[in-house]
């Protein structure tokens, strides 16, 4: 099948040699860096094929090894450090809560994901006497027990969700839902999407890529159970009104 991956990213020059990629489809080693640095920008660390297929109706979605784009990209030294630690950086995101220890700056995972109180074990032993931080607002921790709202430092907020009660209201664009948040928790792993404007009221989560209504914060799935066929038009449910908190992944769930 001849459906290639440049023709999307408007390389058509038929003189440029191309490889085959593990899916069938083929690209020219410019490209393929173009695809892929898109991806890692938009806080993808996973390589899926974008080409057309079934009567360019639906894209491939397969999904590349970081072995083989590095291998077909020929990426330079430059890209290659580049796109390495980026991959790295996003895959322990995903799978770990970590951030760097405002007394020692060396990162600290987070086990219990509801409380702001974190120990660095690290500290603790240099300073020989109990560190803990605030996860939130990343200083010396203030207060008293486990807590998940904010610890007692002056000006310690949920940026996040600062960010989900000021967004503006938005009508999404060629749909009829009307006055909708334009930024949601994804309710599946909690980050922060913006709607893109473009397509129906459905958005893939970049992080844990499931797909959601943007509208009344259902699974695409479910939404759809209740009204099929509703990708442009209002949701069964009403819409969501703006999140108050920030859902917690649980990945093995």
């Amino acid at each position: 099948m001849w459906l290639l991956i440049y023709s999307i990213l408007g390389d058509d020059d038929p003189n440029i040699l191309r490889a085959e990629m593990s899916c069938g489809h083929a690209v020219d080693p410019n490209s393929l860096t173009a695809w892929c640095r898109s991806l890692l920008d938009q806080g993808q660390y996973k390589f899926f094929c974008p080409a057309l297929k079934d009567g360019m109706t639906s894209k491939c979605g397969a999904e590349w090894s970081y072995q083989e784009v590095r291998k077909l990209a020929v990426l330079s030294c430059e890209e290659q450090l580049y796109f390495e630690e980026t991959v790295a950086q996003l895959a322990a995101a995903e799978y770990c809560e970590y951030k760097s220890c405002p007394g020692c700056k060396t990162f600290v995972k987070r086990c219990d994901l509801t409380n702001l109180s974190v120990r660095c074990s690290i500290c603790t032993t240099e300073r020989g006497s109990v560190y803990d931080f605030c996860w939130q607002c990343l200083n010396t921790w203030k207060g008293h027990g486990p807590r998940s709202d904010r610890c007692d430092n002056e000006g310690c907020i949920n940026q996040e969700l600062e960010i989900l009660k000021n967004c503006p209201l938005m009508n999404l664009p060629e749909t009829e839902v009307k006055q909708c948040p334009s930024i949601r928790a994804c309710p599946t792993c909690g980050k922060l999407i913006e709607h893109n404007q473009v397509g129906c009221k459905n958005i893939t989560c970049c992080r844990c890529y499931v797909e959601f209504c943007f509208a009344c914060l259902e699974v695409t799935t479910e939404c759809l159970k209740s009204r099929p066929n509703s990708w442009f038009g209002i949701c069964a449910k009403a819409i969501a009104p703006r999140q108050t908190s920030i859902p917690t992944w649980n990945r093995h769930g």
